[in-house]
């Protein structure tokens, strides 16, 4: 059960409790009664903590989920005045007064209600103009925008079953890896650099720092200790639990192949919290790569491949922003 703490984030929601003896809230303000004052609406069950309160109108006629936002912001005109050394408990808060509009000395919800659908409408139109167009700049300045097949990569794709596999060393193929060095939370400094640790989450990057530590290059492979390799085409940094492959001379889709295949080989289970992945394991590791005649690595055709399926993925992704980039522009005239 979501519960609201003294925090300013995540609307308010500091923990989560169980349900069981739990008062379980709905639809009503919150706000916190401690620190720096601010109110809040929560619009789904939760339940209240420490150093927080909700409250509502008395007339429980009045909707407020077509309201709130309106009601927030002649709400947190008064809770600003509140801080660490003026606490905002509802004994104090109560006495407060707030400015909303009224109608022959009533207050106008019908027109609370229609100024906050009309900005809704406008702040969605807006938003959704924008994301189109970050959408269509991407697609143009990374060159994904044209999505037909060129009959190289027509033949790669149907020539797939065809090839001839063999399996390769990481280490003979791309030198010794990396591992990287620990750097604790309390001593990273913010900056720019990506900062590398193992998760999926944000692709494993933890945080983004200013630290004088190691950077490794863009277009290599990070594996961390579970075994998850990732490709990476920026440069980052990276703790102890991340072992760099070198594959930075390979053109960018024969790497993104690779990581592919490093990761089918790493990502099985056999690595965990008990067992950690490190830079010897990926020096160790097996992989099967389509070859040439000679029996080299085909990282020509691997390129080709991925280049290939980009295209295949993202087709659906220009037809759909070229549709809403329509849309939008018929929305935004009228």
């Amino acid at each position: 059960m979501p519960a609201t703490t003294a925090i300013l984030t995540n609307n308010q929601i500091g923990k989560y409790l169980s349900r069981e003896n739990a008062t379980v809230l709905k639809n009503v303000f919150t706000a916190t009664a401690n620190g720096f004052g601010r109110a809040f609406y929560q619009p789904r069950e939760f339940t209240v903590a420490q150093d927080s309160y909700a409250f509502t109108f008395k007339d429980k006629n009045i909707k407020i989920e077509k309201i709130h936002y309106f009601i927030l912001s002649s709400l947190n005109k008064v809770y600003g005045r509140y801080n660490w050394g003026n606490k905002s408990g509802w004994n104090k808060v109560k006495k407060e007064k707030i400015k909303l509009p009224t109608t022959d000395g009533k207050i106008d919800f019908t027109f609370m209600e229609n100024f906050v659908a009309e900005l809704e409408a406008l702040h969605v139109a807006e938003l959704e103009a924008l994301h189109v167009a970050e959408l269509e700049a991407y697609l143009t300045v990374t060159g994904l925008k044209d999505y037909n097949l060129t009959k190289e990569e027509e033949e790669a794709l149907n020539d797939f079953d065809k090839l001839n596999w063999k399996e390769f060393n990481v280490k003979k193929l791309f030198g010794s890896s990396t591992r990287g060095k620990r750097l604790k939370s309390a001593d990273r400094v913010p900056g720019a650099l990506p900062f590398v640790t193992a998760g999926e989450a944000e692709e494993g990057v933890s945080a983004f720092i200013g630290n004088d530590v190691k950077i490794f290059n863009s277009n290599t492979t990070t594996i961390d200790m579970f075994g998850s390799a990732k490709y990476r085409n920026y440069k980052y940094g990276g703790d102890d639990h991340i072992a760099v492959v070198h594959t930075e001379k390979l053109e960018k889709h024969a790497a993104i192949f690779v990581t592919s295949a490093i990761h089918k080989s790493s990502y099985n289970g056999q690595f965990s919290y008990d067992k950690n992945f490190y830079a010897k394991d990926a020096d160790a590791l097996s992989i099967k790569l389509p070859v040439k005649e000679n029996g080299k690595p085909d990282y020509e055709y691997m390129a080709i491949l991925i280049k290939a399926m980009h295209k295949k993925v993202i087709k659906d992704v220009v037809l759909f922003s070229d549709a809403k980039t329509s849309a939008t522009k018929k929305i935004i005239a009228k």
